[in-house]
């Protein structure tokens, strides 16, 4: 039997969806626009024997989340781009002790304090440079208020299973949105997986284990990054996430993630109604990139629609291989396209392919 729908705001959907999941620790730091975000788990982690705790800062807070991860917790912060930046030394940590997480991102316009607007500026950050050395995070990106649940509760799940932390990258949009949805059931705490690795005292009945990044000895250093690094590829190879939307027989192919991919399906619908053969691919998963979606496109032109200035165009040239040409439009700064601005670039892009 089908749960009923409920009307929810996006950011309150993640933080309802994070909490039957079974996160109990939420620890973050206001900043717009996912601040309901963290008002949602003030209210409710209190009645579900949960602990919220707004820290002196982001710095402090991703390090309370180290603690309570390393303690075989499941738990979480939420931010938006700034406040996510001042975080990424404690994930790094995080990722060098092989410690599961969960970081949402409500992206906002920049570089700096930029605007408290929409955008999908972090895309680098989030995929590439979530902190410093050899370290890759899975990263979801929702379209919907759905999947902004869904993917909240999954995220937990995925980070207990290859011990990593892992990112939601949304954005002011689809934070503020109200749309139905409906909510994973809860979890049964004995369901979840035991840790064994977890800093919780043994009682002299296991050996003594150490959660730490630390390891000054090279070679030691290398085996654990390359062990590490097994995992990524496992990853890669399972975890991989995709929508493809009319593309069977599509000429010119949108690829956009996130907010930007409603826009872009609205444009493609447009363009389908005027005789142009448009589809789309919507990357869920950014990292893993889902290359094998791009690569078995027969599309002659791409045109990849973000709200920045150009990021995951590079991830779609790569996978593209040269196979059609890349085009790009964007607005940044908190700007939002719309669907006749992308329609329009649908549209020269058909004329330039002729007959």
């Amino acid at each position: 039997m089908m749960s009923e729908k409920v009307l929810m705001k996006g950011n309150e959907a993640m933080a309802e969806a994070a909490m039957r999941a079974g996160c109990r620790f939420f620890f973050g730091y206001p900043i717009t626009p996912q601040t309901e975000l963290a008002a949602y788990m003030s209210r409710q982690m209190p009645k579900r024997d949960g602990v919220y705790l707004q820290a002196e800062s982001e710095v402090a807070a991703i390090n309370m989340v180290y603690g309570a991860a390393a303690a075989g917790a499941r738990a979480m912060t939420s931010s938006s781009s700034p406040g996510i930046s001042l975080k990424t030394e404690g994930i790094s940590y995080m990722a060098g002790a092989d410690l599961p997480g969960v970081i949402i991102n409500v992206q906002r316009g920049g570089p700096g304090l930029g605007s408290i607007q929409p955008s999908q500026s972090d895309y680098f950050q989030a995929t590439r440079a979530m902190g410093h050395g050899d370290f890759y995070m899975p990263v979801y990106a929702p379209s919907t208020v759905q999947e902004m649940a869904d993917l909240s509760y999954l995220a937990f799940d995925v980070a207990d299973k290859y011990r990593t932390p892992v990112v939601v990258l949304a954005d002011g949009m689809l934070g503020q949105m109200m749309e139905p949805v409906v909510l994973p059931e809860p979890v049964d705490p004995a369901s979840l997986p035991a840790k064994p690795w977890a800093t919780v005292g043994h009682e002299g009945k296991r050996e003594h284990v150490v959660v730490n990044s630390l390891f000054l000895d090279s070679e030691d250093n290398e085996r654990q990054n390359v062990a590490r690094f097994e995992r990524y590829e496992q990853i890669r190879r399972d975890e991989q996430r995709v929508e493809c939307y009319r593309t069977e027989d599509a000429d010119v192919v949108i690829v956009a993630f996130g907010a930007c991919a409603r826009i872009a399906r609205s444009a493609v619908n447009a363009a389908r109604e005027q005789g142009i053969r448009a589809g789309l691919i919507r990357p869920i998963t950014l990292w893993p990139y889902p290359v094998s979606a791009i690569r078995e496109c027969a599309a002659k032109v791409f045109l990849v629609v973000e709200m920045n200035m150009g990021q995951m165009i590079e991830d779609v040239r790569l996978a593209a291989e040269g196979s059609a040409p890349v085009e790009f439009y964007g607005r940044c700064g908190g700007v939002i396209p719309t669907p006749d601005e992308v329609l329009e670039q649908i549209r020269a892009l058909d004329e330039g392919l002729g007959d």
